[in-house]
């Protein structure tokens, strides 16, 4: 098949392992930029990147990029493109976007002449005034940067962090993409023990679990592209046996406690919904008293920052007891925590080996990491 360029969102700070994850799938010209991972490959790579991202938000195909002045530029370079190559004449096209540093500043208007120019072409190609728009879905992403727009398939639907086995979290969950973002950072391979203090409804020790047997974290759920005509339906088959061929089974030893009874029972049943729960094991446990057979292994773990679910004072004082807690483990533990506490290490009592900006959310975080 013709290549293409695609573009895949990310959470800001996991650029890094995404584009790992895109080049141990093989994929040509791998490059890593501010919030996305773009790459060139052929159009049959678009059910291997949406059924094995992990860290990846949605897989976005780009149609072209081109400069920008005015909204004339915007309506005549949408509308040059070859939309017909893609949507076929009932298909949904809605449009959504963004501008930043552009003097095209108004969204709304660009989202409209956009939908104008797509319609009109396709109008021309179909010999039709009036699109049906009754088919699958054809959603349009457009980004305005500068003097460039950038005009985009999305492929995925819901986006990929869905994996379709959480219907509902605890306060203030952790994003599917972000839990397996801290995992692989952790550099877990499913040989160590991996223990969740703080679990919540199970997130990071499921994607813990997905990463330990190499299951596709896809392959639970559907995608927008799986209707598209001009995309094989064999190619979503081969890439899911591809990615089944793949998989490990072993012996694995990962844990998450909470002490939120209500919060363990959902991680179980969300384990189950995952197909993992065979290994990984949750516990009602209280994180100050957390302790650890063995002489190695990592925490990897999300606690409560005192903005969203608990008060400053009752996080700084949580982060002080597990302080005391952790400091009793053997040396060969590792600790990776995420948190938005501009005072963390003061009230954990010790300073991290190092730190990693990320964000949760709309919320600039560290990845605090004892080594």
């Amino acid at each position: 098949m013709e290549k293409m360029g695609f573009s895949v969102p990310t959470l800001f700070g996991l650029e890094g392992p995404c584009a790992d994850e895109m080049r141990r799938l093989e994929l040509n010209a791998v490059r890593a930029v501010d919030g996305r991972v773009t790459c060139i490959d052929s159009l049959d790579q678009i059910p291997r990147l949406n059924l094995n991202l992990r860290t990846g938000e949605r897989v976005l195909l780009m149609i072209r990029a081109f400069p920008v002045e005015s909204f004339n530029d915007l309506f005549e370079g949408t509308k040059d493109l070859p939309w017909e190559r893609f949507i076929p004449r009932d298909g949904q096209f809605p449009v959504k976007g963004y501008c930043l540093n552009s003097m095209l500043k108004s969204v709304p208007a660009c989202q409209r002449l956009i939908k104008k120019a797509i319609a009109a072409r396709l109008g021309e190609r179909y010999g039709l005034n009036t699109l049906p728009e009754t088919g699958a879905l054809y959603q349009v992403q457009f980004s305005i940067m500068g003097d460039t727009a950038s005009l985009m398939l999305d492929s995925t639907g819901p986006g990929l962090h869905k994996r379709g086995y959480r219907a509902q979290g605890v306060a203030a969950p952790l994003r599917e993409t972000l839990a397996a973002g801290l995992v692989l950072l952790s550099r877990y391979r499913g040989k160590d023990p991996l223990c969740d203090p703080f679990c919540g409804s199970g997130t990071i020790p499921i994607e813990a679990a997905l990463i330990a047997k190499n299951r596709a974290p896809g392959l639970n759920r559907s995608f927008s592209a799986q209707k598209w005509e001009w995309l094989d339906k064999k190619l979503w088959m081969d890439a899911a046996d591809e990615a089944m061929d793949k998989e490990f089974n072993g012996s694995y030893e990962i844990w998450g406690g909470d002490i939120d009874q209500s919060a363990v029972a959902l991680a179980r049943h969300n384990a189950q919904l995952a197909e993992v729960d065979d290994i990984v094991r949750f516990d009602v446990d209280d994180a100050t008293r957390f302790h650890w057979g063995g002489l190695y292994g990592r925490v990897v773990t999300n606690p409560p920052y005192g903005e969203r679910v608990m008060e400053r004072k009752e996080a700084e004082e949580l982060y002080r007891a597990f302080g005391v807690a952790w400091r009793k483990l053997p040396e060969g533990w590792k600790l990776y925590l995420l948190s938005s506490h501009t005072e963390f290490e003061r009230t954990f009592g010790q300073k991290a080996d190092k730190k990693r900006k990320l964000y949760n959310g709309m919320l600039k975080c560290d990845l605090f990491m004892y080594l």
